[in-house]
C-alpha cells in the first residue's frame, strides 16, 4: 500500500514552534541557533554542523530533498525565532513508513515544548495525512536524553543496532532503534497532547 499522499515540503504550525520547509535563506538562524551552547562540541556525538558547517548540511538535506530521500525543515518558536532542524527521511512508500530525526534544538529551546509538539506535527502529519503505518525513531545509544525524549513521546524501543556506523571521532557507534505504529497512534497523540495542554 502507498503513502496517501505522496510526502513533500509542507509547513506544519502548532502552538510552540512552527516546521518550516528548509531554505537557504535560514542559515544565519541556523548558525545563531547552533552556537549557543557550541552544540557541535557540547553533542559530538550528534550530527550538529558547527558553524562553519552549516551551510554544507543546508545543501545536503536540500540535495536529498532533491531525490526524494528526506523532507527537511527548519523549526521556528512562536516568537519567529529559528531553534534547529528536523526531519522525515528513509521514505519507503511499499509498507509505507518513514523515519523522523536529524534533530537538533538550540538549548534555550529545550524544555519548552517546542521538541514535543515539533514530534507531535510530524506524527499527525505522518499518520493521518501521509497515510504511514510505521514511524521509526533512532537515536543514539549514548545519548541518553534524546532516548528518554523519545520513549516520553510513547514510543516503543525496538532494538539495540551495535557497531552500526562510527562517529565522526572514529569510534564505533551503537544505535536504538524506537517505533510507533499506525494503530498505537491515537493513544500517543492523546498523551503528547495532554502534556502540552498542561503548558496552556
Amino acid at each position: 500500500m502507498p503513502f496517501r499522499a505522496p510526502p513533500a515540503s509542507v509547513t506544519l504550525t502548532g502552538s510552540f514552534v512552527e516546521l518550516r520547509p528548509l531554505a537557504r535563506e535560514h542559515h544565519d538562524g541556523l548558525v545563531e541557533a547552533v552556537t549557543e551552547g557550541r552544540l557541535w562540541e557540547a553533542a559530538w556525538y550528534t550530527s550538529v554542523p558547527a558553524p562553519d558547517g552549516v551551510a554544507a548540511e543546508i545543501e545536503r538535506r536540500l540535495g536529498l530533498l532533491d531525490k526524494g530521500e528526506m523532507i527537511p525543515f527548519t523549526a521556528f518558536d512562536a516568537a519567529g525565532r529559528i531553534i534547529g532542524m528536523t526531519t522525515y527521511y528513509e521514505l519507503v512508500a511499499d509498507v509505507p513508513r518513514l523515519h523522523i530525526g536529524y534533530t537538533w534544538n538550540r538549548p534555550s529551546a529545550h524544555g519548552t515544548g517546542t521538541n514535543a509538539e515539533s514530534k507531535l506535527l510530524l506524527l499527525r502529519h505522518a499518520f493521518e495525512t501521509l497515510g504511514v503505518y510505521r514511524v521509526g525513531l533512532t537515536t543514539q545509544w549514548v545519548n541518553h536524553q534524546s532516548r528518554a525524549a523519545i520513549e516520553r513521546l510513547g514510543a516503543k524501543q525496538d532494538g539495540v543496532m551495535r557497531a552500526v556506523a562510527r562517529y565522526r571521532n572514529g569510534a564505533l557507534r551503537d544505535s536504538v532503534e524506537y517505533s510507533i505504529i499506525e494503530p498505537e497512534w491515537p493513544a500517543v497523540e492523546a498523551m503528547i497532547s495532554a502534556r502540552l495542554a498542561k503548558r496552556g
